[in-house]
Order: structure tokens, then sequence, then C-alpha cells
């Protein structure tokens, strides 16, 4: 991770751009005095230590001092950072159907056995997030409220059978009624039902 603590700073390699600026200037207008009075030849007589790079180079120390203190003013900083994130579980409810059309073995070993595997597999990879059970034939009943226990949720899933409602049909809408009460919150964004049945 990269972070400029101060990046206002950095306005003052504006100077430093001055300063060069201001250099330039300078040498151009010294130049043009030293001929109105002498030529080339009898100024390196008068001054023969005088050096244009040693000018230039006096100027680049300034600007590159000014520029390391501008950098030290910004306070660049590397490395990582912990941070906590609050993760926010969410509710999932399964209504599945048992009614007896779910015994048909068009699909191994049958269709209710089958979707009993997938929600088992899907309950494994929930993490942290709550699960509830809910079957249905010819009415909903509640297998299992809402909770964490992923373990209790997958037995008392393996239960699930058309012995254990008393009417058959496909009652979904009495599967949805009975799920909003397994929600705690109405406002609560982050819940999902999945509905399974073969439609008959």
């Amino acid at each position: 991770m990269y972070q400029l603590e101060e990046k206002t700073y950095f306005y003052y390699f504006a100077v430093i751009a001055i300063l060069f600026l201001a250099y330039f200037l300078y040498s151009l207008w010294k130049k043009r005095k030293q001929k109105l009075f002498s030529d080339n030849g009898l100024l390196e007589k008068l001054s023969p230590e005088a050096s244009t790079f040693k000018s230039f180079f006096k100027t680049m120390m300034v600007a590159l001092a000014l520029s390391f203190l501008i950098i030290a003013l910004v306070n660049p900083k590397m490395g990582t950072k912990l941070k906590t994130i609050k993760k926010e579980g969410v509710d999932v409810v399964f209504a599945l159907d048992v009614s007896k059309s779910m015994l048909a073995e068009d699909i191994a070993p049958n269709r209710l056995e089958k979707a009993k595997q997938i929600i088992s597999k899907v309950i494994g990879k929930l993490g942290g997030d709550r699960v509830g059970i809910i079957i249905y034939a010819g009415n909903a009943y509640p297998l299992l409220p809402i909770t964490t226990d992923h373990a209790a949720a997958k037995m008392f899933l393996q239960s699930a059978s058309p012995d254990m409602v008393s009417s058959q049909g496909t009652a979904i809408n009495e599967a949805l009624k009975l799920a909003k009460s397994y929600y705690d919150d109405d406002d609560q964004t982050n819940r999902y039902l999945f509905i399974i049945s073969d439609g008959e």
C-alpha cells in the first residue's frame, strides 16, 4: 500500500521551477552586461577561474535539496495496514417440495434425494450465514427454524419426506407466506429464499 500524507506540499515544486527560470534569466542578463564592457577573451583573462558550470552545479544542488525537503514534507508511506471489515451474514431459507411426485426416479436416486444433495452442498458453503428449511406439498410446514447450526440443518434436511405432510399438491404460495415469518426484519435486504420443486 502506498500513501501520500500531505499532498499539498507538491505545489512547492513550483519554487524549484521558478528557481531555474530565475537562474536562466540571470545568466542571460549577466552575459549581455559583460558583452557591453569587454569581449570574451578579455573576460577570460580578467576572471580565469570563472565557470558557468560551477554556477549551474550550485543551482542544481539547491534544487535537489529543496526536492528532498518537499518529499519529506509530503511524507510518503509504504507498507501494509490491517483493517477490520465487518461481514454481514445472510439468511437463507430453502422451501423443499416433498410431494409424492418428488419420488420419481427420472433423476437418480430420485428427485427428492437429488434436491437434498444439492441443498446440503449449498449449506456446506454458507460459512456463518443462517439457514432455515420449509417443506411443502398441499400445505407448507416449518422443518427447521432459522439457525447457524448447519449440522442440524443437514440432519433435519435428510429427514424430509412425503410422510411429513398431510395433503398432496404444490402449495408454493403457502411456502412463500411461511418463509416471510423466518426473517427477523422486513427491512432486511440480505436474505434469500430458494424454492425447490418439480412443479407437479
